[in-house]
């Protein structure tokens, strides 16, 4: 109780200095004239954050048959977070029901390809990655659950890659034709390995008919692929790549001779493909992350303890719960007004952005509701604006919103003037606000699994980064 009175009365305090030295005709927003805001301001009301381990979400989903956006990969040794990692299992599906390899099939070659998405975090030049592919021991196309944390196990080893990756260039790579030359083609950026041809021959090439007619009877019996990234074999820091499988450039790329149907004698070469793609079959992520020793170690073991700075971290890894325990003696103080313009700042961390972990690009911001589910806050609630009896206020784009980081100030500011007003009015509990990051091309209140980039922020107690609330009102009498 003691605390609390003492609190109440530095923010009565607060208050009537704020009151005192500012007319209501001269506080505004610096940055554009044209947005200069009229009333008055507070800026020292308390903000709590923590650092919270993000939740485990799932990667596919069988009902829908749908994924994420894309798929990570890769080690990523990090000397403040510690190391993180990610590998991918898939299904392989056949080209079409009742497909026939035809007679005395010759393989020449087999080749996974992996077809590279938007996205990147960590170091492509000094790094070199070893990259591991398995069977899957299990039938993926079973399993019913796809949470980030599930492990798929996977022992037979049919290929490695070791070199270093390039997620942005172009391939030349040879076209096999059956009908006219081969042909050098450009494809977009992609991971190309080559898988054990022996293993290939045994296990698919001398498949019969009825477990090619059937794409269940094909996973029940070629159960699917693991890639991960050999550690012991990789240098560098390493990084987080991501890869593509809603589309048809993923797959496995099957070289091989047979001969001809009308004309034995003679032989055909033939190019098929075997999709991997989300929409047919399972494609799913297992991630890890290793804090022992870090300061995020400490703070999670800690949890009722306020640090100077708090983590924010993708690929599933962490998030920020922020509180505002005192506005409700800010009503009481104030009595009722009307919130012109509320705006969340969130300094970076000073020194904390050296390449390659570059602060992340965008933060999401969101609460939860009674039953603790993800929920946008009102000012970005588009759900309600498609919603004729939902809330009539107009909100604002993804751009007005924020959350984007700016490097020139090394902060992300948030617009939350409706999410203010309705906490200071009842309309709204807060059950739990929370900071993660987020793709910059697509805003997501789900864990962060499709992005890889962290920060580090700091908190309300910062001397000189920190976390504000800045709140510019006018009483109603």
């Amino acid at each position: 109780m003691k605390f609390i009175k003492q609190d109440l009365l530095t923010l009565l305090i607060g208050l009537f200095l704020f009151a005192s030295c500012k007319s209501t005709n001269s506080i505004g927003l610096d940055i554009d004239p044209e947005n200069a805001i009229e009333g008055d301001l507070i800026d020292t009301l308390t903000i709590g954050s923590r650092t919270l381990a993000e939740d485990a979400s799932q990667t596919y989903s069988n009902a829908a048959k749908g994924g994420l956006p894309r798929y990570p990969l890769g080690v990523l040794q990090d000397p403040l977070f510690g190391p993180s990692e990610a590998s991918i299992a898939m299904a392989v599906n056949l080209p079409n029901e009742s497909y026939g390899f035809g007679d005395t099939p010759l393989l020449d070659s087999a080749v996974l390809v992996m077809a590279y998405s938007s996205q990147f975090y960590g170091d492509t030049a000094n790094s070199v990655y070893s990259v591991d592919v398995h069977q899957l021991d299990q039938n993926i196309a079973t399993q019913t659950s796809f949470l980030s944390n599930k492990e798929y196990p996977a022992s037979k080893l049919l290929a490695n890659l070791t070199g270093k990756i390039l997620p942005n260039t172009r391939l030349s790579i040879t076209d096999i034709v059956s009908t006219a030359p081969d042909t050098a083609i450009n494809v977009a950026p992609q991971m190309r390995i080559k898988l054990d041809p022996l293993f290939i021959s045994e296990e698919l090439l001398t498949l019969d008919s009825a477990t090619l007619k059937y794409q269940e009877r094909f996973t029940a019996f070629f159960k699917g692929l693991k890639v991960s990234i050999k550690k012991s074999a990789s240098t560098g820091t390493g990084g987080i790549m991501y890869f593509d499988f809603n589309d048809t450039n993923s797959k496995l790329e099957l070289y091989y001779r047979r001969k001809n149907a009308t004309t034995p004698a003679n032989t055909d070469t033939i190019h098929v493909d075997f999709p991997i793609r989300v929409a047919s079959n399972p494609v799913a992520s297992t991630l890890k992350r290793n804090y022992a020793g870090t300061p995020i170690e400490t703070q999670l073991n800690n949890p009722g303890i306020q640090y100077p700075v708090t983590y924010l971290q993708g690929l599933g890894g962490l998030k920020n719960q922020i509180t505002f325990p005192h506005i409700s003696k800010l009503k009481t103080a104030l009595g009722k007004v009307v919130v012109n313009k509320a705006e969340l700042v969130i300094d970076l961390s000073s020194g904390t952005d050296v390449s390659p972990f570059i602060a992340a690009p965008r933060l999401a911001l969101y609460r939860y509701d009674i039953a603790e589910r993800r929920q946008n806050i009102p000012d970005n609630d588009v759900a309600s604006q498609a919603n004729p009896t939902g809330d009539p206020r107009a909100y604002l784009s993804p751009q007005q919103f924020g959350g984007t980081y700016d490097p020139i100030n090394k902060r992300y500011i948030f617009i939350v003037t409706f999410y203010v007003q309705d906490l200071l009015d009842g309309k709204k509990q807060d059950y739990g606000t929370f900071l993660s990051t987020t793709p910059t091309s697509e805003f997501s209140i789900s864990p962060p699994v499709t992005a890889a980039a962290r920060s580090v922020i700091g908190s309300f107690g910062n001397v000189s980064n920190k976390i504000k609330l800045n709140i510019y009102y006018t009483k109603i009498k």
